[in-house]
């Protein structure tokens, strides 16, 4: 793997620090020792902990849409204001389609719930929120093609949904990161031009051969067993971590694919591997807004009562989608 010409390594802010001295004392179960049910029952109930309280809004709602399996996918959709009037209709908002983090074992739309509020409140797009399946029990490819099946929907009823189907992009943190990738990628080869691909630390790497991954191996909260454990649920065969639907830095070719804003955590090993992909999106013309925050670790977007990093990151992330998918405004 080619090493990034971007500095890797960072120490943890004060509050970072002290905030993992807190965790540490603490001393909860490590992720990588407990059952699917009870990691997934551990991350529910920490969600929000350090998290604003969430912002209202004018619309949250509940649907499903299809899988290609005749599966049911739950969607959540939120919207800054109410739609149905006579200007809505005629400058529907743009829309993104987020995809939760969980190295696709763990999360769900209630996970990132305040997250995917605080997108559609400081962006003025629909956001629609999707719950693809998770492994083991639905192992590699499945989460892709959840993801791809919900992007072909909200693209194919983009009217009856109340947007506009020429400004829609894909975004998701961590896995949901990756599988946002991958939809961007699928979509360029599906002639679907969409407005931004917006990734927060995402995963793109099928091995953990870097600095930062070495560097924040223990210690930072996401730990090197932890991603191993969930690689080994999500992925059926060894192989398939060379699969680049599962690593995108193996994808043969990039150019063409939708402009990216990519977020990234200075304490996070999935650091080196997200200014590895940007580098990449680079080469290939690919226009790209690489941000970092040094001093915060993984999942630091979830941590806004703790962290003033965090809504910074959102606010940023808002923006960049605001004028990618509403050029108008």
């Amino acid at each position: 793997m080619t090493k990034p010409t971007h500095p890797t390594i960072s120490s943890p802010s004060p509050v970072m620090q002290e905030l993992l001295q807190r965790i540490a004392r603490a001393a909860p179960p490590a992720l990588w020792r407990l059952s699917v049910q009870q990691a997934r029952a551990a991350y529910e109930a920490a969600s929000g902990v350090l998290d604003i309280a969430p912002p209202p809004l004018a619309e949250v709602m509940d649907l499903d849409c299809p899988a290609r399996d005749g599966a049911r996918l739950p969607v959540r959709r939120y919207c800054a204001k109410l739609a149905g009037t006579t200007a809505d209709f005629n400058t529907p908002p743009g829309a993104l389609l987020y995809l939760h983090g969980g190295g696709f074992v763990i999360g769900s739309v209630a996970t990132h719930d305040i997250l995917c509020r605080q997108l559609a409140l400081h962006s003025g797009c629909a956001v629609f929120s999707c719950d693809y399946r998770l492994a083991p029990e639905h192992s590699f490819p499945t989460a892709v093609n959840d993801a791809w099946d919900a992007l072909a929907w909200l693209r194919e009823n983009a009217a009856m949904l109340g947007v506009d189907a020429d400004h829609i992009a894909i975004g998701g943190d961590s896995a949901g990161g990756t599988l946002a990738t991958v939809c961007a990628i699928l979509a360029r080869d599906a002639a679907w031009p969409l407005a931004l691909q917006l990734l927060f630390y995402p995963g793109t790497a099928g091995w953990a051969q870097t600095a930062s991954a070495a560097h924040f191996a223990h210690g930072f909260l996401l730990e090197a067993e932890s991603i191993d454990w969930f690689f080994n649920h999500y992925l059926p065969r060894p192989e398939d971590r060379h699969d680049w639907r599962f690593a995108p830095l193996l994808a043969p070719d990039l150019h063409g694919v939708a402009p990216a804003w990519i977020g990234l955590a200075g304490c996070d090993p999935l650091h080196d591997e997200g200014v590895l992909y940007a580098e990449r999106l680079r080469q290939a013309g690919v226009p790209v807004a690489l941000r970092e925050w040094p001093g915060v670790t993984h999942d630091f977007i979830r941590m806004g009562r703790a962290l003033p990093q965090a809504g910074q990151a959102v606010q940023e992330a808002a923006a960049a989608l605001r004028h990618a998918c509403q050029p108008q405004a």
